[in-house]
């Protein structure tokens, strides 16, 4: 089984996925707004179609697992990214002088960056699930994300400095270096990784493993998709990351202009909701390790209260857009730490239950409940604009708008809560599995003071 080292050799190349993605999704997206003028609906619709092409998740998951390694799709995802990050930059150079043909690239270039994150996050994921210890879950998650949003932070900082003043040469020369350096990385962690910690197959694992190679990829998808536990847990995902992501695009633009906060301002207070994101993280990871025994829950515990504390923040944002008394700020740091809460909490209970398919499919679960992120990710930001847009028509007035915009979001983080209470129920009261098919893993309380009740 994995120990820290390999869990943060695990964390670089999480960190080395994000330093790429940033700069695509973030970067490039204010250079063709800003530097070349173009349409905002432009870098928008390129950065839904890199979810929009996660949709290969499943497929991709399936291949790790049926390689019984994940270094070579990790390797190889990271490869692909990198080459994507190089076009993607070399598109946005190009929109300057040939708008079409750039555009058309950019969509080639977000297509390998979609891809290269399905290949080398899904097989990420499922390597945790399959090496890293149950008592060390959540706080392994914890330390994974944690290092992802340090590579967000750090790059977009060192990259926004390395590319003032703007230029296309210095543009594509940041680009190639970014790409030479984070598939440098991900090499060096990855040299020996599946080789350190492995556990021998016991028969019935090894069974299942046979079984496995024979299957297609229809068939193993079936499989998956026909537990209740899974099919349940990827509707959480998808509800809970569409609230999620719903507020990510509105909460700046609500607080200008309803609150009259100036850019500096609302900047500072989606920083402020970062913070409280990485505090509700590092609660759950408190939660989940053996020196508090359980004291502050189980992460399934935290993961239900995640979602009804961000609801009621979100009905809170309700208010604020009701009167300007409300405090805001003190307001949005509690939606980030409900936000982080749940957010771990849900991935350490979906590695969770990646194992619980028996070995040799966590990579087809990882790539289902990935992919429901994804085009939760991809709709969120749509609806809660468009829900925006559509509320201020009808209503013509602002701050019912963001209101009735919040109230949804309020509503689908409860259906998510509800969800989540009803995937504790089925695992309650869940058969185990024929021993050719699963591996019954005892008890259903977990991470509560370390190990199973």
């Amino acid at each position: 089984m994995f120990g820290w080292f390999q869990i943060i050799r695990l964390g670089l190349i999480q960190a080395c996925l994000g330093a790429v993605v940033v700069v695509t999704t973030s970067t490039l997206n204010r250079i063709m707004v800003v530097e070349l003028a173009l349409p905002a609906l432009l870098p928008g619709f390129l950065v839904a179609w890199h979810y929009a092409v996660q949709m290969v998740r499943p497929r991709m998951g399936f291949g790790a697992d049926k390689g019984q390694r994940s270094t070579p799709w990790m390797m190889g995802g990271m490869g692909i990214l990198g080459v994507g990050g190089v076009m993607a930059a070399w598109a946005t150079v190009w929109m300057a002088t040939q708008p079409l043909y750039g555009a058309l690239l950019a969509v080639l270039a977000f297509s390998l960056i979609g891809l290269g994150v399905s290949a080398c996050g899904t097989s990420l994921l499922a390597l945790m699930a399959k090496r890293v210890p149950e008592a060390r879950r959540a706080p392994a998650a914890t330390t994974v994300w944690l290092m992802m949003i340090v590579g967000f932070a750090v790059t977009a900082g060192v990259v926004g400095k390395l590319i003032d003043p703007y230029s296309p040469q210095v543009l594509l020369q940041v680009s190639a270096g970014l790409s030479l350096l984070t598939a440098c990385t991900t090499a060096l962690c990855l040299w020996g990784l599946e080789k350190d910690g492995g556990t021998p197959l016991n028969p019935t694992e090894t069974v299942g493993t046979e079984r496995l190679q024979k299957q297609s990829f229809k068939e193993a998808f079936q499989e998956v998709w026909s537990d209740p536990a899974a099919r349940t847990f990827t509707v959480f995902v998808f509800m809970s990351m569409l609230a999620y992501s719903a507020q990510d695009l509105i909460l700046e633009p609500f607080a200008g202009a309803v609150h009259g906060f100036t850019p500096g301002q609302t900047t500072q207070l989606s920083g402020w909701h970062h913070m409280g994101v990485l505090i509700g993280m590092l609660a759950v990871a408190a939660a989940g390790s053996r020196w508090v025994a359980g004291r502050l829950g189980s992460v399934q515990a935290w993961m239900v209260g995640g979602c009804l504390f961000s609801a009621l923040a979100s009905v809170g944002l309700v208010q604020s857009a009701m009167t300007a008394l409300w405090p805001l700020q003190a307001n949005v740091v509690f939606l980030g730490v409900a936000n982080g809460a749940f957010s771990i909490a849900a991935i350490a209970t979906m590695m969770r239950l990646a194992g619980e398919g028996g070995p040799g499919r966590e990579g087809t679960r990882m790539g289902l409940w990935g992919a429901a992120q994804a085009a939760a990710f991809g709709l969120g930001g749509l609806l809660g604009t468009a829900a925006s847009d559509l509320a201020h028509a009808l209503l013509g007035e602002q701050s019912t708008a963001y209101a009735a915009v919040f109230g949804l979001q309020a509503l689908m983080f409860a259906v998510a809560a509800a969800v989540a209470l009803r995937l504790r129920a089925k695992s309650t009261h869940s058969q185990p599995a024929p021993a050719e098919q699963a591996v019954h893993f005892q008890g259903q309380e977990w991470l509560k003071g370390g190990s199973s009740s």
